[in-house]
């Protein structure tokens, strides 16, 4: 059963009778408490325009074990935010001459493979071309030293040559915390608090420890099915640079007002973060739009302009979302693995007065076995596949579930919806994605894959 904003808020009573009482406010609670309803959302929410809050809600349980509910206070992981922060660390440093941009690996961290060539640009873009990840290291229960960490990276091969190529890297991150180190003389965590939490006034954010208990720290819980579990062992000590901060929705917020003057970095540098620097690489839209630890205007921007970053890790699922010229700030933070970029794309497209489903509970029907093969094939960049009797949405990591003759659910993923566009003679010609309650406009199917 397909449910939109005004018939959930006609049920909830919070409407009466015309559309011109529905209240934005209203739009983007009544999206929320679905969220949490129908999807078990756990986290923070925290949305402004103009500097007005116009939501800031807590929901679900920060630790299961002992019945303690989220606050708006709560403080979260951050997961892969932390990147954008040590970019801003980066340039900071750049600013002052302790470092430049060109500078390369082997001048702060010797020994590596290509490190004359690797320059901090590339492993702020994601180019260096180094490993992308050593989890093997910081989900050990073993104590391993960050010098034990940085040979076992050494020793990793390399993906390729620097400058020639993207890939997604946590290690390249790890580094740049560890120069940041080298540049600055001080510990990641200290230099962190000294010229950015203290300037921002975050007072709420700060470095995970293997030691320290942090007041007010949401638990992180995977999804196993109907079922959540703690997150594994983390070691703190390694998980830095890349990951590694927690901090609070009104903090965050507190980053994307100082982010607008120049107490934490000046325009050309902000100008430099907010640059896509990875454009000469193919791509659709998503690493391609790389800045300085930061998405630049991402293929997900409602058209308006958005700088973006999002994380996730066992349980931990974050974004925060600036949209500048419209004075827009989203952040949503998780600590149950909920679909926080999805769901702060269907708080923006409230924003921007698209029309937007909440989230609905979807019943499987019984398909027409027939009818199945004749909606497999390309519409524009999605491709619907047709294996053993059964519809997925790219590939078989994600299954199609019916829910009516023509429109399929994500098994994995519920609020992302196909449903398919025919003729009156029942030809298939396009197909409608819906992805955190927005939907798409119609992709037309390819010509040689209609039927």
């Amino acid at each position: 059963m397909r449910i939109t904003l005004i018939a959930f808020l006609f049920c909830l009573g919070i409407i009466s009778s015309s559309v011109g009482q529905l209240s934005v406010r209203q739009q983007l609670a009544a999206y929320m408490q679905a969220q949490h309803d129908v999807n078990r959302f756990a986290g923070v929410v925290l949305i402004t325009r103009h500097d007005s809050v116009l939501l800031h809600q807590a929901y679900g349980l920060a630790d299961a074990e002992w019945a303690v509910s989220n606050t708006p206070d709560t403080k979260f992981a951050l997961a892969s935010i932390t990147k954008h922060i040590t970019a801003l660390a980066i340039l900071q440093l750049a600013e002052r001459g302790q470092l430049r941009l060109t500078d390369k690996l082997s001048k702060f961290l010797p020994g590596f493979p290509n490190g004359d060539a690797i320059s901090l640009h590339q492993l702020l873009t994601h180019t260096a071309g180094l490993s992308l990840d050593f989890e093997e290291l910081y989900l050990n229960h073993t104590a391993i030293s960050k010098d034990s960490a940085l040979a076992f990276i050494k020793k990793q091969p390399v993906q390729f040559a620097p400058g020639t190529q993207m890939g997604y890297s946590n290690v390249g991150y790890f580094l740049l915390g560890q120069i940041i180190e080298k540049a600055s003389g001080m510990s990641y965590g200290v230099y962190l608090q000294k010229y950015i939490f203290d300037v921002a006034g975050m007072t709420n954010t700060g470095l995970h420890s293997n030691t320290a208990l942090v007041p007010r720290l949401a638990r992180s819980y995977c999804r196993e099915g109907e079922s959540f579990i703690k997150n594994p062992y983390i070691n703190w000590d390694l998980n830095v640079g890349h990951d590694g901060l927690y901090s609070t929705a009104g903090d965050l917020a507190k980053l994307d007002r100082a982010m607008k003057g120049t107490a934490l970095l000046s325009n050309a540098s902000k100008a430099l973060m907010a640059t896509q620097h990875n454009k000469r690489f193919p791509g659709k839209g998503f690493i391609d739009h790389y800045g300085y630890g930061v998405f630049v205007d991402p293929y997900y921007n409602h058209g308006h302009y958005l700088l973006t970053h999002s994380g996730g890790y066992f349980g931990a699922m974050t974004t925060m979302d600036r949209y500048p010229q419209d004075d827009i700030f989203v952040t949503v933070l998780s600590n149950n693995q909920a679909e926080s970029h999805w769901i702060s794309y269907g708080l923006a497209g409230i924003l921007f007065g698209k029309t937007v489903e909440v989230p609905y509970i979807h019943r499987p029907v019984a398909a027409t076995p027939s009818k199945l093969p004749d909606y497999a094939g390309h519409y524009e960049e999605i491709y619907i596949l047709y294996a053993n009797g059964h519809l997925y949405l790219q590939d078989e990591e994600a299954p199609l579930v019916p829910e009516s003759a023509r429109k399929f659910f994500n098994r994995n993923n519920p609020d992302r919806t196909v449903e398919f566009l025919t003729t009156k003679s029942g030809r298939v010609y396009a197909l409608t994605l819906t992805k955190g309650g927005v939907k798409d406009p119609p992709r037309k199917k390819s010509a040689s894959a209609r039927r």
